[in-house]
């Protein structure tokens, strides 16, 4: 069974450590307890849209950035194929010129 809480968790840890920012640092500018953070973080307890949203700013991360990076990742557990977020430039290239007949 896929849960979202696992996923949103994993996801907000990723970012955490790309940034290179402990649990304490983005739990303190969060304003969001440092236990319930790591709960979270490990897909063990649901974070309401508040907390993400302070937890995506205390990561200088727009919430649709998780959002996006949640769903890719379920839809690969689901087994679908993910679309790219952008037009490939060969893609773009040959259908440009019919976009300036319009």
């Amino acid at each position: 069974m896929i849960l979202v809480r696992q996923e949103i968790g994993e996801v907000l840890r990723d970012l955490r450590q790309q940034k290179g920012r402990t649990l304490r640092q983005v739990a303190g500018r969060a304003s969001v307890a440092l236990g319930y953070l790591s709960e979270v973080e490990r897909g063990q307890k649901e974070a309401s849209s508040e907390i993400l949203a302070s937890v995506a700013e205390a990561l200088d991360v727009p919430i649709s950035t998780i959002m996006r990076e949640v769903g890719d990742r379920i839809s690969v557990l689901e087994g679908l194929q993910t679309l790219p977020d952008t037009v490939p430039d060969e893609l773009l290239a040959s259908v440009e010129p019919e976009l300036s007949l319009r």
